[in-house]
């Protein structure tokens, strides 16, 4: 995961609009809140559902790096899946995601 996409999670923690984990993703899901989901490659889970569910709602869907990449990005243990919930982080973090490739 690319040093830019890591510190804008983490100020995007610090700043309180991360949600993570699959409890906290799925209470912000059923709620129609947030703007960017990430799901690590290495959880194949999350991603059937989260992700299709993600797309139904209109929120972006970013696959990328392993749990313990994304745990460590928001310095928590090992995330399947974390929940951006500010239009301006998100917009940030996929941007920054896009040059990636």
């Amino acid at each position: 995961m690319n040093p830019k996409v890591v510190s804008l999670l983490g100020l995007a923690r610090r700043a309180g609009k991360v949600y993570s984990g699959e409890s906290q993703v799925e209470a912000m899901l059923k709620r129609k809140k947030g703007y960017l989901v990430i799901i690590a490659e290495d959880s194949p889970g999350a991603n059937a559902k989260f992700g299709q569910w993600a797309k139904e709602l209109n929120i972006q869907v970013l696959l990328g790096g392993d749990k313990e990449e994304l745990g460590l990005a928001i310095g928590l243990s090992p995330r399947a899946v974390i929940l951006i919930a500010d239009q301006g982080f998100a917009d940030a973090i996929y941007k920054a995601w896009d040059h990636l490739g």
